[in-house]
């Protein structure tokens, strides 16, 4: 196993790095570590430990405060997963569309000075040489970016180090960057499965820190990768998202299926930043929706998510975008439970998901929505050790519960509201598309927790699960009252270092550069 030391070294040398997208691209194909490249060479170090930082600061691993601000305190609010109690800012903030650019850059400036940069110098080294070694920046690559266009639009992608000639760098239309993802998927794929094919060594193991080196998992997380993105844009390009999808199900070597197959990272011995938010800042709280969902349903997991409020069997979460005028208002409602030292980004109950809703589009492979949709429970079932799925399965009368505020009454959810979902569990073969397709997310949703980022993406391109619209509006009417924040602006650095490339970018929006402008894959 590498050492720890050298990989704390290496995380230091790359957060001394610039972040900004241009101002550094003259050292973007330079050894970033400063270490002799003959030094690195051994073991195939210049390649791997890049890809272990990569992997892990996908989320910023050992820096909380910056985590707190790279997907805390934006997509895992906005998925409805947390809410937090504290009344940043004197309660303007982005928890209720009070959206502030300094904390919005943070998901930008992490990914492309700690993911993009690693990932691009280990193809540099590896290109021409170590063909599994690009393969795997690419998948990572594609991990990482996805998940920055799903939060802004447009991104610097296939541009990525090269200067144009106003000294800028190019953007990537949303749609320019997906059509880039699946080709790189694409090419690793195939080149992974043919070193699987020939039998050849493999070489990731000391570097890897999601499945210890084994090439066939990461063409199955690859795929899973590729069939999400498939199904992403399947109501935007219909066309392209069925040859996608289907290319991902006919992969001989298939998807994620079993819950050890998850895609998290160690990042041991550093606790969870999710563990410092929570309990050492008590900046972090169970959300109003999971109240609702959680406890309407009797769902089994909900310890294993959240910890009761008073030491017994209830649980009480926050309404989004409410006013608060003191942390001590809600800090007593529910904690999130310890997470492990892991990061968790994809489950294989998804990857089942996933294919329940192929089924539904009749995408060739992918078998029955029903038996796929009941997989994709008894598998996230299977990942906390709770048998008895079956009774779940066949519950057809639990619906989520209207949601109660015992601190203050306007922010409740009674019965009846337009907001508060009426599905139940069971599967009715007789239902609408359109009720398949709730039931699947729902449970998707509860799956893939705590990952807010694909929830939050899931949740703008299907409108499932039907969360709560924040109390307080803040956005200036840019987002409208009732609604829900599609995106977030652009990063303010690239204002300041990318400017006529930014501007170009931002033309290929739907509308204005706010939070109400929906991606070009959100048609819902």
């Amino acid at each position: 196993m590498k050492s720890r030391r050298y990989t704390a070294l290496v995380a230091i040398a790359i957060m001394m790095l610039g972040s900004s997208c241009v101002k550094k691209f003259g050292e973007i194909n330079k050894n970033p570590y400063g270490f002799g490249e003959d030094d690195l060479q051994a073991d195939f170090q210049l390649m791997g430990e890049p890809l272990s930082q990569a992997q892990l600061n996908l989320l910023i691993y050992n820096d909380p405060p910056t985590a707190q601000l790279q997907q805390n305190l934006n997509a895992d609010v906005f998925s409805g997963y947390m809410m937090s109690p504290t009344p940043f800012e004197g309660n303007i903030n982005n928890t209720n569309y009070g959206l502030l650019y300094y904390w919005n850059n943070k998901p930008w400036t992490v990914t492309y000075g700690n993911v993009m940069k690693t990932c691009d110098f280990a193809q540099q080294k590896a290109k021409g040489h170590y063909s599994d070694f690009y393969a795997w920046a690419q998948i990572l690559k594609v991990e990482a970016m996805h998940r920055i266009s799903d939060i802004y639009g447009p991104i610097i992608y296939t541009h990525y180090g090269h200067i144009n000639n106003e000294q800028g760098v190019d953007f990537d239309s949303q749609e320019e960057a997906y059509t880039a993802f699946f080709k790189d998927l694409n090419e690793a794929i195939d080149t992974l499965t043919a070193c699987i094919n020939r039998n050849d060594e493999q070489r990731f193991q000391h570097f890897d820190l999601v499945y210890n080196g084994d090439y066939r998992k990461w063409v199955k997380f690859a795929n899973t990768l590729r069939l999400r993105l498939a199904i992403r844009i399947s109501t935007v390009n219909e066309d392209k998202a069925r040859y996608e999808g289907e290319k991902a199900l006919a992969h001989p070597l298939g998807l994620l299926e079993a819950y050890q197959e998850n895609f998290t990272v160690n990042i041991a011995p550093v606790t969870h930043p999710l563990n410092i938010m929570c309990y050492t800042w008590a900046d972090l709280r169970m959300s109003a929706p999971m109240e609702s969902i959680l406890t309407g349903y009797n769902d089994p997991r909900l310890p294993y998510y959240f910890v009761p409020t008073d030491g017994a069997a209830t649980y009480h979460g926050i309404r989004n975008g409410i006013a608060i005028a003191a942390k001590e208002e809600y800090s007593g409602f529910s904690q999130l439970v310890r997470f492990p030292n892991k990061i968790q980004f994809m489950t294989a109950a998804e990857s089942w998901f996933l294919k329940a809703e192929a089924a539904l589009y009749g995408w060739a492979n992918a078998g029955n929505a029903a038996t796929n949709y009941e997989k994709g429970i008894s598998t996230s079932f299977a990942q906390y050790q709770i048998p008895n799925v079956t009774e779940y399965t066949n519950n057809s009368t639990s619906r989520p519960r209207p949601y109660i505020d015992p601190q203050n009454e306007v922010n409740n959810v009674l019965a009846g509201s337009p907001h508060l979902s009426t599905i139940t569990i069971k599967w009715e073969e007789g239902a609408s598309l359109e009720k398949k397709l709730e039931r699947i997310i729902t449970q998707k949703w509860i799956a893939m927790f705590p990952e807010g980022q694909e929830a939050w993406s899931e949740f703008r391109r299907t409108g499932y699960p039907r969360l709560f619209p924040v109390v307080i509006n803040n956005s200036g009417n840019t987002i409208p009252q009732g609604t829900f924040i599609r995106r977030l602006p652009m990063p303010q650095i690239e204002q300041t270092t990318n400017p006529r490339a930014l501007e170009r970018a931002i033309r290929t929006l739907k509308d204005d550069d706010d939070g109400g402008t929906r991606l070009w894959w959100d048609r819902k």
